[in-house]
């Protein structure tokens, strides 16, 4: 070997980070039970986890001090951190993606790291029948666009039935003096289901004639590639295997309609957002084998809303569907925890049943699980520390892990506060000084 490459893998040992063993905690696998113990987090991942650990040389070791270490929080529908999230022009906008959109300074990613959430699924809006794109990030603040993607999701896309996709239909889109009044179809429940059957149809005609031309391709044939179509080629994915589906859904009889359409075209759904008449078809969202990502507690904010129940959670979780809690919301996404506790109380899930639908069941949902979800080698070191057991309603996030990597400390958080408030108000001083001062006296325009 080289010189040159004996010294950059020199450099890149002493560059490396050394392991990490968070010890005496009260430890919250998930999927693997509970114990007193320690985790070792190597290279990002977790290495061991166990009440008896083997610390190995120069490790940086965490006194948990019988705190408690849990998996990090999974939020599967999220909008933090995106500019914008609806193209409310059309009713199939697969062509646009969230991942174009994405701010990484936005400060809502800190808060829900500052919540113990270390993963969210950000969502295009729900205007569309079928909408745009997903980007799963991971909340790793200090990032750029593009670190705070997470590397390897499994690509996903929003529809959306019901009251928001036929709404756009109510209204111009663009209202010109003298000129006909252009609405926006669908303008009706029936509207949004066609409208899904109809882009779908196209799919599977755009979808043969890329197959038929790699036939003929394969063949010596000298052929002209078929026309590529945006619109279409995320709707293949799905078709394929290859891209997830979200569908933002409230009421039973909907939620049944996405599930017949999704069978004629020969695709699943993988998650059904929000759907809080769930508990009303449960056996048929579980025969299907979507997913659902609901409300804990949230009813009557409108109509189709008004047959919402807090035991939809745990109904639906006793008939067999795989279920998470979303927030959809950047404030309550600081709080999953505490929502997760309230399925113990409307509907008696246990404690562990409770994390789940915050851990490891979005982290299926996402097709995520060998990378999230619980505290097991081999998986993400994402963590959350937590001063008293997560679903007490007085826990407070004391460090979170995201790669094995503190993103965010309670104590430094504190601490540093007086000294940011300082810097910004120099930084304001210094603006303030710099600006032009105006010309011109009482009464006299400036020159």
């Amino acid at each position: 070997m080289k010189l040159a490459s004996l010294l950059l893998l020199g450099c890149g040992a002493l560059l490396a980070a050394p392991p990490i063993v968070i010890q005496n905690a009260n430890v919250l696998t998930i999927t693997k039970g509970s114990f007193k113990g320690a985790v070792v987090i190597k290279d990002g991942k977790i290495v061991e986890a166990g009440e008896k650990v083997i610390i190995p040389p120069g490790a940086q070791v965490i006194d948990a001090g019988g705190q408690y270490l849990m998996p990090g929080i999974i939020d599967c529908h999220s909008h933090i951190a995106a500019d914008s999230i609806n193209e409310g022009s059309v009713s199939v906008s697969s062509m646009v993606g969230i991942e174009d959109v994405l701010d990484p300074t936005a400060i809502s990613i800190y808060r829900a790291l500052a919540g113990g959430v270390t993963t969210a699924n950000i969502l295009h809006g729900s205007a569309n029948s079928i909408g745009g794109k997903c980007s799963v990030i991971k909340t790793r603040w200090g990032k750029g666009a593009q670190g705070i993607l997470f590397e390897g999701a499994k690509p996903g896309i929003k529809f959306a039935l019901g009251e928001n996709p036929k709404r756009q239909g109510n209204t111009p889109n663009v209202r010109i003096p003298g000129a006909p009044i252009s609405l926006r179809y669908p303008a009706t429940r029936m509207g949004v289901e066609d409208v899904i059957r109809q882009a779908f149809t196209e799919a599977k005609q755009y979808q043969k004639q890329w197959k038929d031309y790699e036939a003929r391709k394969a063949s010596g044939a000298a052929v002209i590639p078929p026309r590529r179509d945006l619109k279409l080629e995320p709707l293949v994915e799905i078709l394929d295997g290859k891209r997830l589906v979200h569908a933002h859904s409230y009421r039973a009889d909907e939620i049944l309609m996405l599930l017949r359409v999704a069978d004629d075209f020969g695709f699943k759904i993988k998650t059904l957002q929000h759907v809080l008449e769930g508990y009303k078809v449960a056996k048929e969202i579980a025969a299907h084998g979507a997913g659902a990502s609901t409300f804990s507690d949230w009813w009557a904010y409108k109509v189709e809303a008004y047959d919402a129940i807090p035991y939809n959670a745990a109904i639906m979780v006793r008939k067999g569907v795989l279920v998470s809690l979303n927030s959809d919301d950047a404030e309550l996404m600081r709080r999953l925890n505490t929502e997760a506790a309230k399925t113990m109380k409307y509907g008696g899930l246990t404690e562990e049943e409770a994390l789940s639908l915050i851990t490891i069941n979005p982290a299926k949902q996402l097709d995520l699980d060998n990378r999230i979800g619980s505290i097991e080698a081999g998986k993400d070191a994402d963590l959350v520390l937590f001063d008293k057991h997560p679903l007490s309603s007085f826990a407070k996030v004391q460090k979170v892990l995201i790669d094995g990597t503190v993103y965010f400390d309670r104590d430094t958080d504190l601490s540093d506060r007086n000294r940011r408030q300082l810097e910004k108000q120099k930084l304001l001083d210094k603006e303030k000084q710099n600006q032009p001062k105006k010309q011109g006296g009482p009464g006299r325009r400036p020159a």
